[in-house]
């Protein structure tokens, strides 16, 4: 019996889990919105409110913990300056699931996942200030 064993499997093991996880944690506070399946959207949601939390904490300790569970330097620092501060007023509910229809190749259920008061213009701005610096680097050469 399953009692007590909260928490989807999704087909993975317990390492490629939690590696999912890091990295979908990290995308998601990079870009503030990700698409994505809605049983993994269930399941980072309450990891990255947790992480958020640590980032209104705003301590040494808490941005350890932050970085041992997304390992991405840029994303924590993104959490801690940035997000911490957009939400200190807020208690909980940081992220919004929202259902988005099927995947056309095996009909699973997607959902968009993005933060509440989110930055609509944090969602590809690394491609965008990558895509401007090859074009400025290929117009000098």
């Amino acid at each position: 019996m399953r009692h007590q064993k909260a928490g989807r499997k999704l087909n993975r093991t317990a390492s490629h889990r939690k590696a999912m996880f890091a990295n979908m944690a990290a995308s998601l506070i990079t870009h503030e919105q990700i698409v994505t399946t809605l049983p993994k959207a269930k399941e980072i949601r309450p990891i990255v409110e947790r992480l958020v939390t640590l980032g209104k904490r705003g301590d040494l300790h808490a941005r350890r913990q932050a970085i041992s569970q997304i390992r991405d330097q840029d994303a924590v620092r993104k959490l801690f300056d940035a997000i911490a501060t957009r939400y200190a007023s807020r208690n909980g509910g940081y992220l919004r699931i929202m259902k988005a229809g099927f995947r056309q190749g095996d009909n699973a259920p997607l959902a968009v996942i993005e933060f509440v008061e989110r930055d609509v213009d944090a969602k590809g701005a690394a491609d965008k200030a990558r895509v401007a610096a090859e074009a400025e680097t290929a117009e000098a050469a």
